[in-house]
């Protein structure tokens, strides 16, 4: 009878990101948050 182990082992790095990404993302954010604004101001509960 043999028995078979597996290890595996998970590295979690943090990632570092350039200015533009940066910058990037915000932009990203900023434009999520306008579109739900909006979502919210168009609903209307009856």
């Amino acid at each position: 009878m043999t028995l078979h182990i597996f290890f595996f082992i998970i590295t979690i790095q943090k990632r570092k990101y350039s200015p533009r990404e940066l910058i990037n993302m915000e932009h990203v954010q900023k434009i999520t948050e306008e579109n739900k604004n909006r979502m919210f101001s168009l609903y209307r509960p009856f």
